[in-house]
């Protein structure tokens, strides 16, 4: 069987891919490499730094040196390192929000991005406004932090954090085509979101980063 390396910046992400990955990639093996420093350092900078955009790429090729066939990195904040890596990855390497990002495009031209970490909110921020100025379209990005939330997860207090991130997800969605959740983690609140509440797409990366993995890595077998 192929094989995919997922890395991760935490473990709570690690159940959560190893679903999609048995329902979107049901012929593919996988395996995990958490590096939680990778995130809490680039907190702790409040930016993405080039020591830690070089150890994400040595995780990638950790995880072909480990008989990766692809590699997919599921956090956003991680998504520069995951571009400038990509030239030189020796497997096929992809980034979590690839999809979302262009799906939001698609949605409307107001886009909301919300986010827990203003370390996220810029990557997904600048990588939406990439493809715009890329397809010729014109789109107006707003984005918040969801104060608080980041910190209620880690102490524990998912209830807290889903209250924080409900509560901006319903004041963003009253003036945007469409809502971006910017983090892998965010996803979760959708499952408590009464139906028909918001009346606008609301978007995360988990589900639509593997269909798009999927579809991507079953286009390269066809091909090959």
């Amino acid at each position: 069987m192929r094989q995919l390396g997922l890395i991760h910046t935490a473990h709570v992400l690690v159940p959560i891919f190893a679903d999609l990955a048995r329902r979107h990639l049901p012929d593919w093996e996988t395996f995990n490499i958490v590096d939680d420093s990778l995130l809490r350092n680039t907190i702790r900078a409040g930016k993405l730094e080039p020591p830690t955009s070089r150890r994400l790429a040595q995780h990638v090729w950790s995880a072909a040196d480990a008989g990766a066939d692809a590699v997919l990195v599921t956090c956003s904040s991680m998504g520069p390192a995951v571009d400038a890596a990509t030239a030189l990855s020796p497997v096929r390497l992809f980034r979590i929000d690839d999809a979302m990002a262009a799906a939001a495009l698609e949605a409307g031209s107001r886009i909301a991005v919300l986010a827990t970490l203003s370390t996220t909110l810029g990557p997904t921020r600048d990588l939406i406004e990439r493809k715009a100025r890329a397809a010729g379209l014109s789109a107006t990005v707003a984005h918040s932090v969801c104060a608080g939330a980041f910190e209620a997860l880690q102490r524990g207090d998912r209830d807290r954090h889903d209250a924080i991130v409900l509560a901006e997800l319903r004041k963003a969605a009253a003036t945007a085509d469409v809502v971006v959740l910017a983090q892998a983690s965010m996803a979760r609140v959708l499952d408590s979101l009464p139906a028909d509440e918001i009346k606008v797409p609301v978007l995360s990366s988990p589900e639509l980063g593997m269909k798009n993995l999927a579809q991507a890595l079953q286009a390269g077998i066809e091909a090959a």
